[in-house]
Formats: structure tokens, sequence, C-alpha cells
């Protein structure tokens, strides 16, 4: 089973550089995007249902703002939307779908960089996030939960670490509370994978830093280990550019 995470920032303007060419060519059965900037009128019929998919979306309230999307090439038995919390549903960022026992979510987790106000969001995000996140583990499922989760867990996972110590998705609070969420059970399945490997997955579009590789980490792919032990292949795609992030894909051995 291969599948794919991938913010788009914006999912016209991803649609525009060419996104879903390139989906047509990566043979995936579950496609998670985030950050689509879009209501559903506002989307073509190949953003809504690309050839061969199913698709499903939470957009935010807000116009031009958010919101998180799932490809599906088989019809999903269950879809979720929202987390029943209504200051984090209105800026559509969590969307779950099951297929018989495995369950894959598409997850945008709040930035804290624009404002002190933003980063108490996320804060409080994190805070409610936890025992959501220990409540899908005692389901007993398969889970694979992807996405933007804006947080550069490790040195590793950053090119300057040590400049981004006081920096919004560095701070000790955001690395101490994803260690936490690896300590109850869950996976990193890139780092897994690839313990030494950096895997950006994201570069500001200030300067050079796309061309210079000065990227973070923050995209992932976090699984039940029954899954993720059956991880074949993980890897970045960085030969087209759709947006500010590349997609991160993995091959399961999982069938669901």
């Amino acid at each position: 089973m291969r599948i794919i995470s991938a913010n788009l920032n914006g999912i016209r303007s991803a649609a525009n550089k060419g996104f879903f060419d390139w989906l047509a060519t990566t043979d995936a059965d579950v496609v998670c995007v985030q950050e689509l900037k879009a209501q559903l009128p506002d989307m073509s019929e190949t953003m809504l249902a690309p050839p061969g998919y199913h698709g499903f979306f939470h957009p935010a309230e807000k116009k031009g703002y958010s919101g998180v999307g799932i490809y599906c090439r088989r019809q999903p038995d269950r879809v979720i939307t929202g987390l029943g919390i209504a200051d984090i549903d209105m800026e559509g960022r969590y969307l779950r779908a099951d297929f018989g026992m495995l369950t894959v979510i598409s997850l945008y987790l709040p930035s804290g960089s624009s404002s002190e106000e933003r980063q108490q969001v996320k804060f409080a995000f994190l805070e409610r996030f936890m025992p959501h996140m220990a409540t899908l583990l005692a389901e007993g499922r398969e889970i694979v939960v992807c996405g933007d989760w804006n947080i550069a867990h490790q040195p590793l996972d950053l090119k300057n670490w040590k400049g981004n110590l006081k920096n919004s998705g560095f701070l000790p609070e955001e690395r101490a509370w994803l260690t936490a969420l690896l300590g109850i059970g869950w996976v990193d399945v890139w780092r897994s994978f690839h313990p030494e490997a950096p895997g950006y997955t994201w570069w500001s579009n200030r300067g050079q830093a796309y061309a210079k590789d000065v990227g973070w980490r923050i995209d992932y792919q976090i699984a039940t280990s029954g899954i993720a032990a059956t991880a074949q292949a993980a890897a970045i795609y960085k030969d087209v550019k759709f947006s500010d992030h590349a997609p991160l894909t993995v091959d399961y051995a999982f069938t669901a």
C-alpha cells in the first residue's frame, strides 16, 4: 500500500504547478493533502476527484485558509470530519478515513510562527490532541496519521537547528510533546526507516533556502507499530516543486 502526504500550500496553486499530473503517475492508494486554501465550490472536478480516486475534504470556514483532504482509490468504510472540537474544526485540520482495519488521517497542525497568539493556539491544540492520539491507539486498529505537524523533532530534522532553538516549530515544549507522543507507542516512519537522513520536507520561500537545501522536516507519517514495521520504502519527491513542501511517500507491505 502506497500512502502519500503533501502540504499543497493552496490546492489551486499546486494544480497549476502540475500536482495532479504527477499524482496520476504515482500509483498511490491513499493521498493525504493539507492546506487546501479553498472551499469546495472553488475546486475543479479534477481537484475534487482525480481520475481513479474518491475525494473527501474538510475545508476551513475561513476562505483561503487551511483545510485538509484525502484521495483514495477504494471507497472508505467510514469518513470522520473533524475532532468534534469547535475551535479546531472551524480551521479544517483533521480528516479520517477507515478501510477495513486500517485508518488513514490527514492532519494539519497549527503553526505558531506568525504571532505569540497563534503559538498559544498551537499549544492548546497539542494539549487536546495528545489524548485523542492515545484514544486512537486504544482502538486496536492500524493507523497512519499523515500531515504537516509543524514540528521538527530533532536537530537532524532541520538545517540550522542552533539558530532555531527559540523559534516556533523547534521549541523545547513542541519537541518534548512529539517525544511523548512517540513514547506512548506511535512510530515516526521516516525516521525509523532513515535514521540518519535529514528528510527535509519544507523550505522557506525567503532567500535561497530551497536551492541550498536549508530545510525542515515537519511533514510526517506517524503510524501504529504494526503497519510501521511493514514499511518497505520512504521517499521525498523534489523533482518538481508544487509547493513550499515536498510530498512524502511511504510504501507499506500491508493490505487493508
